[in-house]
């Protein structure tokens, strides 16, 4: 087979299972595992797909979240590099720190590595986040109030209302994508307008973004990337787009899964 021929083939597995692993191009077109990271890297090059941990997906414009109800704590499929990108990200936290952690996956899972004997003030938006949180004695858990989405979380007046009297060390946070040129996206304006508070009001920004999440746009851009002070990601990041990142000032962590 020409690698022109596998290479519509791969296209054609995409659009039909919404996703293809490197694994799945070597058992059918016996080609070996550099090659089969070559060709989807050849393809995301001419704009045909978005590589990730693993594999490749469609090129999609417009970040979709979860179903209606289905919450962080929810998510069936424990990928290894959004538990990467967690892990590294709690080792920035220290003893007394005040810090915000998003209420999304990466954020869910960043609950377990946190250290237990470290004292630490935690502010969440997520009852779900709050509701792990408390079981340890050490943490002071804030709880930003206010009307509640069907996950559980709040992101309207009142929230950010009790935001703009607080000043936090490190947010720690992610949304639906992030480019260089967009920045970090979501669907709904009032989750921005949230997350624009929260790293108004931190003196440290931390993105939490897997490469699954990296280069394209949802609708709404919450601000420049040049926001962040450090990007955590996984390895399978581009080289372009650490350039990229890093020319914007951001700092970018990448950890292998």
């Amino acid at each position: 087979m020409f690698i022109e021929e596998r290479h519509r083939a791969i296209l054609e597995i995409i659009a039909e299972k919404g996703r293809i692993s490197t694994s799945e191009i070597k058992n059918l077109f016996g080609v070996g595992y550099e090659t089969a990271k070559r060709d989807l890297r050849l393809l995301e090059q001419k704009g045909l797909l978005k590589r990730v941990y693993g594999g490749a997906i469609p090129l999609v414009g417009y970040g979709v979240g979860k179903p209606a109800g289905v919450t962080c704590r929810d998510y069936n499929e424990v990928r290894p590099d959004y538990l990467a990108v967690a892990k590294r990200a709690a080792l920035f936290v220290e003893n007394g720190d005040i810090i915000f952690i998003s209420a999304a996956t990466v954020g869910w899972f960043m609950l377990g590595f946190l250290p237990r004997e470290y004292s630490l003030r935690i502010v969440v938006n997520s009852t779900i986040l709050a509701e792990e949180l408390r079981k340890n004695k050490n943490f002071k858990v804030v709880m930003l109030g206010g009307e509640l989405d069907e996950k559980g979380n709040s992101y309207g007046m009142y929230a950010r209302e009790i935001l703009r009297g607080m000043r936090i060390d490190k947010a720690f946070v992610t949304s639906a994508y992030i480019s260089p040129t967009f920045g970090l996206s979501v669907q709904s304006e009032s989750r921005a307008e949230f997350l624009r508070l929260v790293l108004d009001c931190s003196r440290k920004a931390f993105g939490l973004y897997p490469t699954a999440k990296i280069g394209a746009e949802s609708a709404i851009s919450i601000c420049p990337a040049s926001r962040l002070h450090t990007l955590i990601t996984d390895s399978d990041i581009s080289e372009e787009d650490i350039a990229a990142f890093c020319e914007l000032g951001v700092e970018v962590v990448t950890v292998s899964p």
